[in-house]
């Protein structure tokens, strides 16, 4: 088999069989292909696609090039879920407890953030005490006890997908569905779970900018779970806007405890309710998603939702009483209010580059190497569709210092006040196959 041949193959917009597609990736996970082959591939993928199957074994190839974890330790239907990424994207922190309140095991592996905000574990380490350094063993029995734990990314996971991911970023192949839908979905199925939810955002705040090529991503990674054994569904979800209010680490914290509660931002409760819902009926705990959103309100409104985020707290070295006294997380030096302009209606809140404002103030890691500040970042006051008078605050600034006009520019270049706007569905649809 020649590399040469099948590049060709591939070109004309043939279909490579799965002996040749685990050849290729055993081939360049091993260094025996070079590069510049595997960069026409990528070419040839991204101009001629790729078909159902050949994308799960794609996937399938990316996931045996490495290290794969064994939960079968843990009992019960693993639920995993994804996000496509986006600005206060808190959902994580409020879902982990809330599904695991209804006895549904969720053994989370995340990582660390690179952009605007931390990832789930430097928000959670926004927490006294609480840690993810812990092995395989504790891992499981503390989701066999609890339901609940959460492990940072170590091991050999898709070493393929490491390299492709880098080849892709610049070779200009970073746009390709089954290039995006095989990376995402190797590293989901490789983390070991039964079945995976997908939150997949559109809009300025997200990678897909459109709801239609939102669709197309969620379409083809959930067909590519569902064709190699893993229950598979996803959400559209809108990030024309910052879900929540919260844009920082320890300021999310204190919005998921509030959401626990039933007292959250309505979007993020909603979102969640969505997300969980599909995770509670893939865990087979529900015979619809009806009946699913409806146990997850109750352990809300019951307060099993918060007794479980407390339990999960404790159990990995962190202080509980943040869930009651959150004034002991992390806090700013500074508070500062953003007051608008002018009197009209919120018309537009362009996340992206919100985002980039609260990295500013060191909420995000602009590099591998950045030092996070728990306590900084951004509380929205006004959504899109809310009404606003000049003078009133937009946006309160938690920051630790005094100068932040870079800030304020940022903020005010990309809130814009009108006259009259329709908010954004945050919700566009279910993708089921």
């Amino acid at each position: 088999m020649r590399m040469v041949d099948l590049i060709e193959k591939k070109r004309d917009g043939e279909e490579l069989t799965t002996e040749e597609i685990n050849f290729i990736i055993d081939g360049y996970t091993k260094d025996e292909i070079p590069d510049y082959q595997v960069s026409a591939l990528a070419m040839a993928i991204f101009f001629k696609d790729m078909t159902e199957r050949e994308r799960a074994d794609l996937t399938m190839a990316i996931v045996n090039s490495g290290d794969t974890i064994d939960l079968s330790a843990i009992e019960g239907v693993k639920v995993d879920k994804h996000s496509t990424g986006g600005v206060g994207d808190t959902t994580t922190l409020v879902l982990a407890p809330l599904v695991a309140a209804l006895d549904i095991p969720v053994a989370k592996m995340s990582g660390r953030g690179l952009g605007h905000t931390g990832g789930t574990i430097d928000k959670l380490e926004a927490i006294a005490g609480f840690h993810v350094e812990i092995d395989k063993d504790e891992f499981v029995q503390l989701v066999n006890k609890d339901k609940i734990a959460v492990i940072g990314q170590s091991g050999n996971l898709t070493p393929a997908d490491k390299k492709l991911y880098a080849l892709r970023d610049v070779t200009a192949t970073v746009n390709s569905i089954p290039l995006i839908a095989s990376s995402i979905m190797s590293k989901k199925i490789a983390a070991g779970s039964d079945a995976i939810v997908l939150d997949v955002k559109t809009g300025s705040g997200a990678f897909m900018k459109t709801v239609e090529d939102a669709k197309e991503l969620a379409h083809a990674m959930v067909s590519i779970g569902n064709n190699v054994g893993r229950k598979t569904m996803a959400v559209i979800s809108d990030m024309s806007q910052p879900l929540g209010l919260a844009i920082g680490n320890a300021l999310e914290v204190k919005e998921a405890i509030d959401t626990l509660q039933g007292k959250g931002p309505k979007d993020l409760e909603e979102l969640c309710l969505a997300l969980g819902s599909q995770m509670v009926f893939l865990a087979n705990k529900a015979s619809s998603l009806e009946e699913a959103e409806e146990l997850l309100k109750e352990v809300i409104r019951n307060g099993k939702a918060l007794e479980k985020f407390k339990a999960f707290i404790a159990n990995q070295g962190g202080d509980p009483s943040v869930v009651d006294h959150p004034e002991k997380l992390p806090q700013a030096a500074y508070l500062i209010e953003v007051p608008a302009k002018a009197d009209g209606v919120v018309t537009e809140i362009v996340a992206d580059e919100i985002g980039t404002a609260a990295m500013l103030l060191g909420a995000g890691r602009a590099t591998k190497e950045s030092e996070i500040d728990l306590a900084v970042g951004l509380m929205l006051n006004k959504k899109i569709g809310d009404a606003v008078k000049a003078g009133e605050s937009l946006v309160t600034i938690h920051s630790n210092r005094e100068n932040v006009d870079d800030v304020l520019s940022i903020i005010y270049d990309n809130i814009r006040i009108g006259s009259e706007v329709t908010p954004p569905v945050l919700v566009y649809g279910i993708v089921t196959e």
